[in-house]
């Protein structure tokens, strides 16, 4: 293997899939990034075993190769290179991979190529699904993703499309997120499947601003995201997934229908003291709300603002963090608050439609 390529370049890409490798792991070759060279092209591979991924960059290919390098040491040296051309070069005598830019020259030791596990091929059915659409659904529905992995089924994210409609799911049993997305154009065939959230994470943040379009495809329990220069793999989750119906109310005593700007900013500021897992209080009564908080030892705020409520007046307690997050998920101006009692669930909507559902468990106040 030897070949030549932008020093920026390289860098970019390393900054990209080390993200992947893994730091806590007995085989050595999974801490590491595969260089792959063939063609015109240097690939960049990496894995965990649960989430893959491999981007391509454009290179000057003097002879063909692959080499398993140590992913953060790899990334350092590069990110320490002066700007230019990074010559590299397998010495497979040596067992090491040279780098040399300008006057620096650094000799690498390489892990064990046959370790490295083959990432999965995409499937041969494809579905084409607008990038901008997919990621900004994410963003809206993925930290509601439980992060206890002893729940795995709530560390995904459950995906389908059908028809011109993307819909994600995702709780953590302490909240739910429901987001609808309507597409442009019908796609050919339907899907469901529970992706790990950090995987559709790790999609969004590659996704540049300028991808059109993602393919997905299924396969032997893996789902395969193709972009313009990456591919990203991950297994699927095992397990059913809850049947998030069921935990919508049918009905509601209240619905409300208010600025979510106004309301987010005053969430944020009262927010701040509410510390020590501290509940955050809103205190409903004609025609006002009132959020507060209160922490022992360090101080409390209250804030009101005017809202069309009318009846027996009444106080429900949400975490402050879930609260804020359901806010930031609202893209319109406007959202409707949905409430039936102290003790139930409440309720975040966009407004006109069905688009964002966002439900949100309260906590028993004292």
């Amino acid at each position: 293997m030897k070949l030549s390529l932008p020093t920026s370049a390289l860098l970019s890409h390393l900054q990209t899939v080390t993200r992947l490798t893994s730091t806590r792991t007995a085989v050595q070759a999974l801490s590491g990034v595969l260089l792959s060279a063939s063609g015109d092209e240097l690939e960049l591979l990496a894995t965990d075993l649960e989430v893959g991924i491999r981007v391509g960059a454009p290179a000057n290919v003097a002879a063909e190769g692959r080499a398993v390098l140590p992913g953060r040491l790899l990334l350092d040296v590069v990110r320490s290179l002066p700007e230019g051309e990074v010559a590299i070069e397998l010495r497979a005598a040596e067992a090491d991979v040279e780098l040399t830019c300008g006057s620096a020259t650094f000799h690498l030791r390489t892990l064990r190529l046959e370790d490295f596990p083959p990432l999965p091929e995409p499937g041969e059915n494809k579905i084409q699904l607008p990038a901008s659409a997919f990621v900004e659904t994410i963003a809206t529905v993925v930290r509601s993703a439980s992060r206890d992995e002893t729940r795995p089924v709530l560390t995904g994210v459950l995906v389908s499309a059908t028809g011109a409609e993307l819909l994600m799911v995702a709780t953590d049993s302490y909240r739910l997120s429901v987001r609808r997305t309507r597409l442009e154009s019908q796609i050919e065939s339907s899907f469901e499947a529970n992706v790990p959230a950090r995987a559709l994470q790790e999609l969004a943040r590659i996704a540049g601003a300028e991808e059109s379009s993602l393919t997905l495809s299924l396969r032997d329990g893996q789902v395969v995201f193709e972009l313009a220069d990456a591919v990203l793999c991950s297994r699927l989750i095992d397990g059913q997934f809850p049947n998030y119906r069921q935990l919508l109310p049918e009905s509601v005593e209240h619905e409300l229908r208010m600025s979510t700007a106004e309301l987010a900013s005053v969430v944020r500021r009262v927010s701040l003291l509410a510390q020590k897992n501290a509940p955050l209080r809103l205190s409903f009564a004609d025609g006002q709300l009132t959020v507060s908080a209160e922490t022992p030892d360090v101080g409390e705020a209250r804030e009101s603002l005017p809202l069309p409520f009318k009846g027996d007046p009444f106080e429900i307690g949400f975490n402050p963090e879930f609260l804020r997050d359901g806010l930031e998920s609202v893209e319109s101006d406007e959202l409707v608050l949905k409430l039936i009692s102290p003790v139930r669930p409440g309720l975040i909507e966009s407004p006109d439609s069905a688009d964002l559902i966002y439900l949100i468990m309260p906590i028993r106040l004292t």
